[in-house]
Formats: C-alpha cells, structure tokens, sequence
C-alpha cells in the first residue's frame, strides 16, 4: 500500500510517499481502506520529535490519526460492525509509529469507530475524529452547560470550529478568539462575542467566565478571566505548577481519549444538521500533497479543517 512515512525526525520535506504493508489486523481490530484522513497540529509537531518523551517510535513512521473509509477485514472478536461499513475514527497512537492514517489501509480497533454520518463525504468525515472528540471531551472537563459562559480560543481552527458550536448546543454563552477576517464565520458558528486577539488583550473585555478553553498557550490572561470555582484546560501549553495550583480555579491540560461511542455522538449531531463540519483545503496522498498540507497546517491559518483525499470518494461509495 501507499503510506507517507518519515524515517526522521525533521521539517516537512522528511515526509515521503513509499510503498509499504498493508497492516495486520488483531482479533478487536478492523483494517480500513481509507478514503481520506486529515491533518492535525500535533501531526507536524511529532513529525518534528516533539512528542519522543511521550512515544518510542521506529522509523520508518506513518503518521495521521484521522480515519474515514470502509471496513474491508474484521477482526475474530468483532461485533457490531462488518465488512462494507462507512466507518470513522481516531484510531489509537501506534506504540511503535508505523499504523498511522497517512496511508491507504489502517488497522483501528473496533470501540474507536462510528458508522460514518450518510449525509457527508469522506473527506468531510475525516474532518471530524480528533478535532471533534477533542472539543467534546474539553468541554465536558469543562462542565459546560446552560447558562455558563465560557471562552473558546481560536474559535476558527479545527478543534474551535466544533467547540463553538457543541458549547451552544450545551447552552452556554461563547465568546471566542479570532482575527476580524473570521469575524463573521464565527459568529455564524454561533458564537455570541468575538475578540479580536491582534488588536484586544481577552483581560481588558472578559471577566467573571466559568469557563476556558486554551487552544493558544494564553494561561495566565485565561486563567485572569477565570471566576472562583472556574475551570480552564489547555491542549496547546505545559502547566507550571504555580498554573496548576491556581487558588479557587481547576486547572489542567487536556488530552483527548478516543472513543467510538464519543464518536457516535458527533455522527448523529452531524447526521441531523447540528454539527457543521468546515473543510478549509483537501489534498493528494503524494509527496508533493501531504507535503503541501503540513506547509498549509504551520501557517496556523488555517478555517477548519486540512483534509488529504487518499482514494478518490468513489472508491467509497455508499
């Protein structure tokens, strides 16, 4: 099969599309015949050797950690799910880096998947695993609810995108960080106030919030805005102790768990047309694309999410 791999640590030009196994599948698994996955910051940021302390990985490495295609092999063990199946998922981190989604077969355990919304592409699907899950397990460390209010950073990248719009579902008041370029598609995301973050410090206009979620390592101005009683997590920045022990304030950095029944909870939000999915770009699975792709994810300007079409939709058909 086709897989980008690095065999490296280093900039995007380590990222190389090679021909490789197909995976092996074990007796909870499903291998995947991929349509599209998708990029994420932590993407070029493990492909740097950022995350060595954290994973033992051996080169050659595939990364990628969104899937969406069908299922082609089921695993003895298997229930619920069956060859032919429009799945989506976050699959697990490869202890050993070489099951990653930058590839047209991936092996993904079965509690991580969801049967793909029939209402959106592939691409569109592969949007959604770890950003999505992401935002709906922040939020709910964040006991978000009706009434609270609650600052979203970067409310225009691909985890805001879906924070914006599963935090007003949960009823609360959002207010979110954005240039004045995303001005409007933000507040059309549904969010109820928008600061933009190169001309206003979020101190000099927010206070009294219940609740932050830190996608930019802004701490100590989210933690100021804080109430007592407040909650704050951060998926971009290491905590100092000082941070952690915050009086009156629950502080942490998040990670999300992938989850299938998580999952099947966005699919049905997506299914009725209550969850919006934004794709900002799609790319090939070759050199040149995947390479295109994390050069378009290191500009940070991305709205919404950067997908990689690794079959053509077709081949996925319904």
């Amino acid at each position: 099969m086709k897989a980008a791999v690095i065999n490296q640590y280093g900039d995007r030009n380590e990222l190389t599309v090679v021909d490789t196994a197909v995976p092996a599948i074990q007796a909870d698994e499903v291998l995947v015949e991929n349509i599209a996955t998708s990029i994420n910051p932590i993407d070029y940021k493990a492909r740097e050797g950022l995350l060595q302390r954290m994973f033992q990985w051996q080169f050659p490495v595939v990364l990628g950690w969104d899937v969406a295609g069908k299922i082609v092999a089921v695993g003895d063990n298997v229930t619920g799910f069956k060859v032919g199946d429009a799945v989506f998922a976050r699959p697990d981190i490869d202890p050993i880096g070489r099951n990653g989604s930058y590839a047209e077969y991936t092996a993904v355990k079965a509690d991580k998947l969801a049967l793909k919304p029939v209402n959106v592409s592939f691409a569109e699907a592969a949007a959604v695993p770890l950003a999505g899950l992401t935002a709906l397990q922040m939020l709910q460390q964040l006991q978000v609810s009706a009434g609270k209010k609650v600052l979203i950073q970067a409310g225009a990248g691909g985890v805001g995108i879906y924070a914006i719009q599963l935090a007003k579902k949960m009823g609360a008041y959002v207010a979110t960080t954005a240039s004045q370029a995303n001005h409007d598609f933000v507040v059309g995301l549904g969010a109820d106030e928008v600061i933009d973050y190169h001309t206003t410090n979020i101190q000099d206009v927010l206070s009294d919030y219940d609740a932050v979620f830190d996608m930019v390592g802004d701490v100590d101005n989210g933690l100021a805005i804080l109430k007592p009683g407040g909650h704050f997590v951060t998926i971009s920045a290491s905590l100092t102790d000082a941070q952690k022990a915050t009086a009156d304030k629950t502080v942490r950095e998040g990670w999300l768990q992938p989850n299938g029944q998580d999952l099947a909870v966005l699919a049905a939000d997506i299914a009725a047309g209550d969850l919006k999915i934004v794709v900002d770009s799609v790319y090939p699975l070759t050199t040149v694309g995947i390479r295109s792709a994390h050069e378009r994810s290191e500009t940070h300007h991305a709205r919404g999410k950067i997908v990689v079409q690794v079959k053509p939709e077709e081949n996925g058909g319904e």
